[in-house]
């Protein structure tokens, strides 16, 4: 894997860090968060099967015509996995920050994904 600056190298090393101890199984799966420059990303993902569970996105239909600044997305992406976790049956995650920083964004989402009803 080709690594472009020493910023992304630190978060893959992070990423391999947290991923040591973080497991997703069927009945508590792993809620990764996706951070790119302009659109935020997260699925719940079963490990043990290989499969995601559940996905949203800043991408998604409902999502992209919404306004604010991206902090206020990432809460609208957050509340509005929490929803589709809920009805797929899913109420307890472990949470997997993939490497970045817990603030911001990727704070935001997690906040307001406990706020629609998950736990972690």
């Amino acid at each position: 894997m080709a690594i472009k600056s020493a910023k992304e190298f630190r978060r893959f090393r992070i990423k391999k860090r947290i991923r040591k101890i973080v497991q997703g199984t069927p009945d508590r799966p792993r809620m990764t968060v996706f951070r790119s420059c302009k659109s935020i990303y997260v699925q719940l993902i079963d490990d043990q099967s290989g499969k995601t569970l559940v996905a949203a996105s800043s991408m998604e239909k409902g999502m992209k015509d919404q306004k604010g600044t991206k902090t206020d997305v990432a809460k609208m992406v957050g509340k509005h996995v929490a929803e589709k976790a809920i009805q797929a049956g899913i109420e307890k995650v472990v949470f997997d920050r993939n490497g970045y920083l817990y603030h911001g964004r990727v704070k935001s989402l997690a906040d307001a994904a406990r706020e629609g009803g998950l736990k972690f």
